[in-house]
């Protein structure tokens, strides 16, 4: 993990020491297929023989107990929560403890208090990386997960339409005003491939270059309007690896490849930073 945590808490830490990378995916608003993208972000690395978590921060609008139903439920004891299990990724959401279909009528700073204390108390084990599904909005639950979770970088999520850029931009400059770094971003529902096997932009194009290019990021690709990726959601379904006749399939593979490449590049990059300052420092002493 390259940052240090900003709220220090021995919990917290003890709780990470062996998690490798945390990454965010955010979007600044919701409808954009932002935890579309985080699941299957998470099994995309997990396929490819990582050992991922997933924590759905979206207190108000939790969707991971759908999309991700445990074959191993989370367990709680008085100071501990271990994860659930699906398909091989530790998974913990809100909804797997909440009925669907009751809303959580908490004021905000109740709502925070319970992803700090989720924050707190979640025993990952070991992991290379762990995920986190950010709420939409730049307010206090954004906040305190950034304040208290040492992030390795953020993934921003978008869609090629004008008010969706709005709203990622002010995503970005979040993560910027706190230090996390935006390891990418991804434009969701791109285009739709007709049976004859061409591309429809529906809802314009090049949105999501546009903001790589405002914030010196690396756009990392397009995700294709899929029914399979709702069909498979909604289902509780591994996608894309029980439906990967899907055209999201291989999109999903290259985003998770260059999620890793570029946060192996920051990992290095700041243990050159920290030996020149090392060297710098000792040469300043004698």
């Amino acid at each position: 993990m390259s940052r240090s945590l900003l709220e220090s808490d021995a919990s917290v830490e003890k709780n990470l020491k062996a998690v490798r990378y945390i990454v965010a995916v955010a979007a600044g608003k919701g409808g954009v297929g932002k935890s579309s993208l985080a699941v299957n972000l998470a099994l995309s690395l997990q396929k490819e023989g990582y050992q991922v978590g997933i924590f759905d921060a979206d207190v108000y609008g939790p969707s991971l107990g759908m999309m991700m139903p445990p074959e191993k439920p989370l367990s709680i004891s008085e100071d501990k929560i271990l994860p659930g299990l699906f398909q091989g990724v530790q998974v913990v959401s809100l909804s797997h403890l909440k009925p669907y279909s009751q809303a959580l009528m908490v004021r905000a700073p109740v709502a925070n208090g319970l992803i700090l204390e989720f924050v707190k108390k979640i025993a990952w084990g070991e992991l290379d990386y762990l995920i986190v599904d950010f709420p939409p909005g730049t307010g206090d639950i954004q906040l305190t997960l950034m304040q208290t979770l040492p992030f390795s970088g953020a993934l921003l999520v978008t869609t090629p339409q004008e008010i969706s850029l709005l709203d990622v931009g002010k995503a970005a400059h979040m993560f910027h005003h706190m230090g996390v770094p935006i390891v990418g971003v991804v434009e969701n529902m791109s285009y739709f491939i007709d049976p004859s096997g061409v591309k429809h932009r529906f809802f314009g194009e090049g949105g999501g270059k546009k903001i790589s290019d405002s914030f010196g990021s690396p756009f990392l690709g397009e995700v294709p309007i899929d029914p399979e990726v709702s069909r498979c959601g909604d289902l509780g379904i591994a996608l894309p690896f029980a439906c990967d006749k899907s055209p999201a399939y291989f999109a999903f593979k290259e985003i998770a490849k260059g999620v890793r490449d570029v946060l192996y590049t920051l990992e290095e990059a700041e243990k050159v930073c920290l030996k020149q300052f090392e060297y710098t420092w000792k040469e300043m002493s004698v």
